[in-house]
């Protein structure tokens, strides 16, 4: 599957932006999905993710509250981030994870297991 994330952008602090990521095949069949975001030099950090089938979701201790994932059509994921702050400054990835080797919902947010990443989308809140 190929991602490719939109959206990004720069934003004054308590504004909002929305994230899209488009899928070049239906996903939900075969993958959960997940947004992360990563500052130069730092490892990726997990923002939200969807365990599918079902749609159960997580959400990174840092945005809870405040960000909101979704899906649509089974080849969209999108990434609404409202009450935005300039610690959220960062290039944000969307993620895909086969069902297989993931089984567990609290891993959502562990980026090691991801096989497919889109090419990341900025995003900076002053």
């Amino acid at each position: 599957v190929q991602l490719v994330e939109s959206g990004g952008g720069s934003v004054q602090a308590g504004g909002s932006l929305r994230l899209s990521c488009t899928a070049r095949e239906h996903t939900y069949s075969r993958y959960h999905m997940s947004w992360f975001r990563q500052l130069p030099g730092k490892e990726r950090e997990g923002v939200a993710g969807i365990y599918n089938p079902g749609g159960s979701t997580y959400y990174g201790d840092s945005v809870k509250g405040r960000f909101t994932i979704s899906q649509e059509n089974e080849q969209r994921l999108y990434l609404q981030m409202d009450n935005l702050k300039p610690e959220d400054t960062a290039t944000y990835y969307c993620a895909a994870v086969e069902r297989r080797r993931l089984t567990n919902k609290q891993d959502l947010g562990r980026a090691e297991l991801y096989t497919v990443w889109g090419q990341g989308t900025q995003v900076t809140v002053s």
